[in-house]
């Protein structure tokens, strides 16, 4: 075995040796046991979005009467200001006349999100923040069907459709769960490449070496 071939066994070996290190960090992850306030997380992220969003419906509900407008800014009403009007569709009103269908919907994905969050392995935070944030989304809006029959919007951004605290959280939380999906593929993508050896920067600068030595 001439030397190159030496050089490159003990790269592929100490490679090979970084991947086994990696694998075996993400197994024990896996395996630590998940405690009940990483589990609680996701719920108390829920309960806050449904408050708040049972709570700002309740006063629009009380103080403005349906299909009226109130513009806090009289100046910016253009822009924005809170309408109060019913929607029996989707988030930010798509989708209309189809209340019982987005409520069984809901339901669906409520147990969905409850059930992945008890399986999920310990860690992941901000993943816990993100689907608790669409938890209490999909749930505000489901007490609005229960209570209703409809969902009570108002924020009023000028063109944009008319939404509540529920849609903001929902779509919040999409976003937030967009942004750990990117974070992990970047994660993936650097593993997968193979670190930078003491042997490659020997073979990086031997050209330079060279043109000094002949120079």
């Amino acid at each position: 075995m001439n030397e190159q071939e030496r050089i490159d066994g003990t790269e592929t070996a100490e490679r090979s040796h970084v991947v086994e290190v990696q694998a075996t960090a993400e197994e024990k992850k896996q395996h630590v046991p998940v405690s009940t306030r990483q589990r609680a997380l996701m719920l108390l992220v829920a309960g806050t979005v449904i408050l708040l969003d049972q709570f700002s419906k309740r006063i629009v509900e009380t103080a403005l009467p349906l299909y009226e407008i109130w513009a806090p800014i009289p100046a910016l009403e253009a822009f924005f200001r809170f309408t109060h009007v019913p929607n029996t569709g989707t988030a930010f009103g798509l989708f209309p006349a189809g209340s019982l269908f987005f409520a069984a919907m809901a339901i669906v994905v409520a147990l969905a999100l409850i059930y992945y969050n008890y399986v999920l392995p310990a860690g992941h935070r901000v993943l816990r923040v993100a689907l608790g944030m669409q938890l209490g989304g999909a749930i505000g809006n489901l007490l609005d069907r229960i209570r209703l029959g409809h969902v009570t919007d108002f924020f009023d951004f000028g063109p944009w459709p008319v939404f509540n605290v529920a849609d903001t959280a929902i779509v919040a939380g999409a976003a937030l769960l967009a942004w750990i999906m990117w974070q992990d593929l970047k994660r993936e993508r650097a593993a997968a490449k193979p670190p930078l050896l003491y042997t490659d920067m020997a073979d990086e600068t031997r050209p330079l070496e060279d043109e000094w030595s002949t120079g």
